[in-house]
């Protein structure tokens, strides 16, 4: 392959890659949108709908599947979202094929690209576990972190490609160093790994309201809570989970568990701020996360002062997907920035020798 097909290809394939992480934001919004609007169980088959590949009439619904009523709108809504997921796979799959040709040359992510293939097919998998097992709570929370993880896969690949497009890879025959992650970076990821879990499991056993305000629960700083139920993961599949399962004690425990995984997230990237605020290429990433976090949370609150409006929702959940954007550059520039350096200064030793 001559060098200008080469980088033709590596054009397609950065465009594609960010086209990619758009895409999947707009994939995991529809999502979201479904459930709110109580359209996951819109089609009670999978892949079509009523054994169709697009909604069929009220009379061959009611052939196919007489203990399931149509709903026109919901199981439109329920199509459009697998539609766009499906759009999102063949995208995955172009973006693979487009970069094997390449995948032998030194730096090229092809570790990446397969491990989003891997990770799309799972997604996929699961989009037909959550209609098959009725919404059961386990598998539309992974669901949710799978889609996430797409998303973050979509971007690395975008930005090893940039690095791998730039051309300064090495320098006198060795990798930059990059640095490791330290432990405080790996505590705020795990707790916004969490908080995201947390706010899945919210969602998916319908207890985004079962506090009524705000900074207590129901009146009281600590309510009684059923957290052994709340937190039950080895819940009976079978019973439709539609509208949720759990009594309201379990309910509020699981709306409180939520509340204190903020605090301990916004404690957490408070330190991450304070401790890395000196190095001047962190500090707009880092300044996002808190600026983030605290319209996050500003959401939250009103989510549930105003008994959980759809738009309101919806834009609580971007805001967790901007969270999982800015934490993820915030920590591919940590790591970076003593390549960077490294190459700058190995840069400066070339023009000196000549």
């Amino acid at each position: 392959m001559t060098n200008e097909a080469s980088r033709r290809r590596l054009r397609w394939l950065k465009a594609l890659s960010l086209v990619g992480v758009v895409f999947t934001v707009a994939v995991i919004l529809v999502g979201v949108f479904t459930r709110l609007v109580d359209a996951g169980l819109g089609c009670p088959d999978w892949p079509g709908c009523y054994g169709r590949l697009v909604v069929p009439d009220e009379s061959r619904a009611m052939a196919h599947t007489p203990e399931a009523p149509l709903e026109t709108f919901q199981a439109w809504v329920e199509m459009v979202h697998r539609y766009v997921a499906s759009a999102l796979g063949l995208l995955v799959i172009a973006l693979v094929v487009l970069g094997a040709p390449l995948r032998r040359r030194p730096d090229y992510p092809r570790g990446v690209s397969l491990a989003l293939l891997a990770v799309i097919l799972v997604q996929g998998a699961f989009g037909a576990f959550t209609v098959t097992l009725k919404l059961w709570p386990q598998v539309v929370t992974l669901h949710l972190l799978g889609g996430l993880s797409v998303m973050l896969l979509f971007l690395w690949l975008h930005l090893r490609l940039r690095r791998f497009d730039g051309g300064r890879l090495t320098f006198g025959g060795v990798a930059p160093p990059r640095r490791p992650l330290t432990a405080l970076w790996g505590l705020a990821v795990v707790l916004l790994a969490a908080q995201i879990a947390l706010g899945g499991w919210v969602s998916s056993n319908y207890a985004g309201i079962a506090c009524q305000g705000f900074p207590t629960c129901n009146g009281q700083w600590w309510p009684a809570m059923d957290w052994s139920e709340g937190f039950h993961l080895t819940q009976s599949v079978g019973p439709n989970y539609l509208h949720g399962q759990l009594h309201a004690d379990a309910r509020t425990a699981i709306q409180m568990g939520h509340r204190l995984g903020a605090l301990a997230l916004g404690l957490a990237l408070l330190a991450l701020a304070v401790g890395h605020w000196h190095e001047s290429r962190l500090r707009p990433w880092l300044g996002a996360l808190m600026g983030l976090f605290a319209v996050q949370a500003g959401v939250g609150i009103a989510n549930v002062l105003l008994w959980l409006p759809l738009w309101l929702a919806l834009l609580h959940t971007a805001g967790a997907v901007a969270l999982v954007i800015a934490l993820a550059m915030a920590i591919w520039v940590w790591r970076e920035t003593e390549a960077a350096q490294a190459l700058q200064q190995s840069t400066k030793k070339e023009w000196v020798h000549v």
